[in-house]
């Protein structure tokens, strides 16, 4: 028994070198870690979660997915930087099917959809001004919804930037978080008002990689 109790011991000893550490994360929180360049968004990882009131009891969320568009930044002239992305509305998401089911129902006798309609085209926001605070930044710039622009704010903040693995791609990423909000009537979208509320609130979380 002594020589196995022996080899079990050694076995026990030698566990913690035989393990692998886990690798570290390639995000950094550091704004150091940022490198200029043009960004491609990585539409698998960037979301815009809008948010309204309903009825005064609840709030209700959905997404919008599959976010296309690019990013010219510069870490030495952040007020330079420049975002341009496509939001397919096509592909709205909710919890509800019917409700989903909803905001794509076609205008019924050739009047107005409720919201969106059976074919709505894509959503663009193009920035149009970028007003540096540190690690934040203020971003105006033009949404395109439902056929009708207008200007939107977004407070954006840096989030994380790095290289991925190599085995992963090797890309450059860099990503952050915006909140704004709009009135979903001055784009010409007003059903259920003010049962459901005018105003949306909007939480983006957006990826780009190089």
């Amino acid at each position: 028994m002594r020589p196995v109790l022996l080899a079990l011991a050694a076995v026990a000893l030698a566990a913690p070198t035989l393990a692998q550490a886990p690798a570290p994360i390639p995000g950094s929180r550091d704004t150091a870690a940022i490198s200029g360049g043009t960004y491609t968004a990585d539409a698998g990882h960037t979301l815009v979660r809008w948010e309204v009131d309903h009825l005064g009891f609840s709030p209700y969320f959905g997404i919008f997915g599959d976010v296309t568009g690019t990013l010219v930044l510069d870490p030495k002239n952040p007020g330079a930087a420049k975002v341009s992305v496509t939001i397919p509305v096509s592909k709205v998401t909710t919890a509800s099917a019917g409700l989903t089911s909803h905001l794509l129902k076609p205008a019924a006798d050739g009047g107005k959809a409720d919201f969106f309609g059976a074919a709505p085209a894509d959503a663009t926001f193009v920035s149009t001004k970028v007003t540096p605070r540190g690690e934040r930044a203020t971003i105006v710039g033009n949404l395109t919804l439902n056929g009708v622009t207008r200007p939107v704010t977004l407070d954006a903040q840096f989030y994380g930037a790095g290289k991925m693995p190599a085995n992963m791609g090797g890309k450059e990423n860099v990503g952050f978080r915006a909140q704004g909000s709009l009135k979903r009537s001055d784009f010409g979208i007003g059903y259920g008002i003010p049962m459901v509320s005018d105003e949306v609130k909007l939480d983006v979380a957006a990826a780009f990689e190089k």
